[in-house]
């Protein structure tokens, strides 16, 4: 199957017109790119299958955001659209450099409420013991939690939403090709249809001492 990767730019007017001040709103513009082919009981779901993003920020002159889909976005009305196809064999390399945007928590055995994951440490060391279920495996060492934040919106019939972020980098090696592969198109954690889960990956060349 082909999946495309596009960027959207948004300059200052641009994110004035789409009325974009949170989450919420980015989530909005980004799955309007796309038309809903869910069955009525998939729209129960906040996510829409086969669309992840996330939110790149940006400064002064505007925004970016990062789409990874399985189809082709529409041209947008406002903003600036680019959109290439995945390269053949771009998920065949054992190693990458990778960043993530997470929504890093744990269900409590008692309430089976979601709870946060509070600290850099705590975060990175959740990241690494949940990385085999996604089909790879990263070295503690190698990573790093490069920022956090908590984001706060009204999502329509989910009011008041609160979702921490973390953003970490660093080196993944594939372990399970199959669920490497599946967690890179569908993308992992929750929170992904706010921009959280989607593998941002760079192949990383072989290093090869002795033949």
């Amino acid at each position: 199957m082909t999946h495309y990767i596009s960027v959207l730019r948004l300059d200052v007017s641009a994110c004035r017109q789409l009325n974009i001040t949170d989450g919420y709103s980015l989530h909005r513009v980004v799955y309007g790119l796309f038309d809903d082919i869910r069955s009525d009981e998939q729209k129960q779901s906040s996510v829409i299958s086969g669309i992840q993003w996330v939110d790149k920020g940006g400064d002064a002159r505007g925004r970016r955001v990062l789409i990874l889909s399985n189809r082709p976005p529409k041209e947008p009305n406002v903003g600036e659209l680019e959109t290439r196809t995945l390269p053949e064999g771009f998920l065949s390399s054992h190693h990458y450099r990778f960043t993530v945007c997470l929504n890093p928590t744990r269900r409590d055995r008692g309430t089976h409420k979601l709870i946060p994951i509070l600290g850099r440490d705590a975060i990175g060391a959740w990241f690494c013991q949940r990385a085999s279920g996604w089909g790879f495996h990263v070295d503690p060492l190698q990573v790093q939690v490069d920022a956090i934040k908590v984001m706060r919106f009204d999502a329509g019939a989910q009011k008041n939403v609160t979702l921490q972020q973390a953003t970490l980098s660093g080196r993944l090696t594939v372990v399970d090709l199959r669920l490497f592969k599946r967690s890179f198109m569908s993308g992992i954690g929750r929170g992904r249809a706010f921009g959280c889960g989607l593998l941002q990956i760079v192949p990383l060349p072989e290093t090869v001492f002795f033949d």
